[in-house]
């Protein structure tokens, strides 16, 4: 039997909402990643996780990334995802 189809949606500290759907994955945190770059620019990078410690896991390369790509500063943030109405 096919799984039901449903949206998920993260709210973060900030006051930014991310929906992701619809999928049938049974994810239940949203990651995300806000690097300052040298220039003043922000790139943001961002996945979900099928459970929190997955989305922590991703904090290690997180930190190799920003000195590999030479990030004046970070942010590594996670939310837990809620299912809401299509």
């Amino acid at each position: 039997m096919a799984r039901k189809k449903r949206y998920l949606t993260a709210r973060m500290p900030d006051g930014y909402v991310k929906t992701i759907g619809p999928t049938a994955g049974a994810f239940t945190h949203y990651w995300r990643i806000v690097a300052m770059l040298e220039s003043g620019k922000t790139e943001v990078f961002w996945g979900h996780a099928r459970s929190l410690a997955e989305a922590k896991s991703k904090r290690a390369p997180a930190n190799d990334a920003a000195r590999q790509r030479g990030w004046k500063s970070f942010a590594f943030e996670i939310a837990e995802l809620e299912e809401t109405p299509a």
